[in-house]
């Protein structure tokens, strides 16, 4: 179950990336992470992100969160409604 459900993460995330911008990746972005926005009551930070948060149950939520006010179909970095310090607690917690 948690195979299908990281598969359909990936899948909404091959939709945010346009396909005429797929090649161009920023230079912090490297091979297996991807760029995440923190954006919360007009707070925005941008972190690079490992893959391997996509197994995390905190960060899942939000991207359930993020597919429910943004939809799967954003452009360029994936956006997700929380504060950035509540979003570097999160990358924080999984690391302990």
């Amino acid at each position: 179950m948690l195979r299908s459900f990281v598969g359909k993460i990936q899948k909404g995330l091959s939709l945010i990336v346009p396909l005429e911008t797929a090649n161009v990746v920023p230079n912090d972005v490297r091979k297996g992470y991807f760029a995440v926005l923190a954006i919360k009551d007009g707070e925005t930070k941008r972190f690079v992100v490992d893959l391997d948060y996509l197994t995390d149950p905190a960060f899942l939520g939000l991207l359930d969160q993020a597919q429910e006010e943004y939809g799967f179909r954003q452009k360029g970095t994936l956006a997700v409604p929380c504060r950035p310090q509540e979003f570097q607690k999160i990358l924080d917690g999984w690391r302990t």
